[in-house]
């Protein structure tokens, strides 16, 4: 079988939904040798390493016409290759139901308060069409919270929508680190509103009065999000590679994570596959995701915060318990799994799909 996956968020430097149709994609070609697997955009990305024979990519618009790259350059693309299914790994599908797709839906933040996404309009308007006139004949989740939140506002058959957890790459794992002094919290991911930051840097700061602790803050600034001025304690390490984060979260006292609203919650994953001591907020989610791996705190609740923090550092015995439970939890997911349970995703797709044109 040929299968395309929407490879645009490949083309953005780093985030939650760039990871997961890197890992993906890697996983399917890797699992089922048999089938072909293309990544499709409009957009210059870089292929996932390693190379794989049956992991490909297509050629983009070839003219003026298929610069209208959902309209009709993704269909001529998809025509020439001959694909079976086309898998849409950012909230869209094309427009044309010739053949069966699935949509991953990675959350509703974009529906749930304007300010957290001011540039997602397209993605606002055009992703409950495609929902409500079937032409995402299945639809992924990456947790059973956010299947539920899709069933209920778009009012989506139960039997169309899958939870399919993500993973953490295998490059993140436990890395010795020399004790750190002063030792440091840790947030890895974008700065941006819904991440609930200021509450981070205030607990922090409180916190920091009394306790000699650093703040790191690994991520990109997206525009939206205002600039942090210079202050003792606090680093700013903007985007950060991937082979550097396993030693940040190895090395950190904490990874903290007080996110108002999440779809999964990757860096609360990679953290406790680090086995890292995980403090986040109480997002049904990121629940899930932890389980009883992580303390979990109400993300507006400052007091907790500081309490919480405030006890991990004068009772730092509490942590090598931590650890271990994160990195139990941690091994129940991977990325072989996850493409395993997408591959069935997508049988049922051609199924419901063929049963609909008959």
């Amino acid at each position: 079988m040929k299968i395309a996956l929407d490879a645009s968020p490949l083309a953005i430097p780093s985030g939650g939904v760039r990871r997961y149709t890197e890992e993906l994609s890697r996983a399917l070609a890797e699992n089922f040798p048999e089938d072909e697997f293309w990544l499709l955009s409009d957009q210059h990305f870089t292929m996932p390493a390693p190379a794989r024979a049956n992991l490909k990519t297509g050629r983009g618009p070839r003219n003026l016409l298929e610069r209208r790259w959902w309209l009709w350059g993704l269909q001529g693309e998809i025509s020439r290759i001959g694909i079976d299914l086309f898998h849409g790994t950012d909230f869209a599908v094309p427009y044309l139901p010739v053949r069966p797709s699935v949509m991953t839906l990675h959350d509703l933040s974009p529906w749930m308060d304007p300010a957290w996404h001011r540039e997602a309009d397209r993605v606002r308007n055009r992703t409950p069409m495609l929902l409500r006139l079937g032409l995402a004949t299945m639809v992924i989740t990456p947790s059973e919270a956010v299947r539920q939140q899709a069933l209920q506002r778009f009012r989506l058959p139960a039997s169309r929508v899958v939870a399919v957890p993500h993973a953490a790459g295998r490059h993140f794992h436990p890395v010795e680190q020399p004790l750190n002094s002063p030792p440091y919290l840790l947030y890895v991911g974008t700065l941006e509103p819904r991440k609930n930051l200021a509450l981070l840097l205030d607990v922090w700061r409180e916190v920091r009065k009394q306790h000699p602790v650093d703040l790191v803050l690994a991520g990109r600034r997206r525009e939206d999000f205002p600039q942090l001025p210079a202050e003792a304690g606090l680093h700013l390490k903007g985007l950060t590679g991937e082979q550097e984060l396993p030693k940040l979260y190895s090395g950190a006292l904490a990874v903290v994570y007080p996110s108002y609203y999440e779809g999964f919650g990757l860096p609360v994953l990679e953290a406790m596959q680090c086995g890292a001591a995980v403090i986040a907020s109480r997002d049904r989610a990121i629940a899930e995701v932890a389980g009883e791996a992580a303390i979990l705190l109400d993300a507006n609740d400052r007091r907790a915060w500081v309490e919480t923090l405030t006890s991990l550092l004068e009772q730092p015995n509490q942590i090598p318990a931590l650890r271990e439970k994160a990195l139990a939890r941690a091994g129940e997911f991977s990325w072989t799994k996850t493409a395993r349970l997408t591959r069935e995703v997508y049988g049922h797709a051609i199924e419901r799909f063929r049963k609909k044109a008959t």
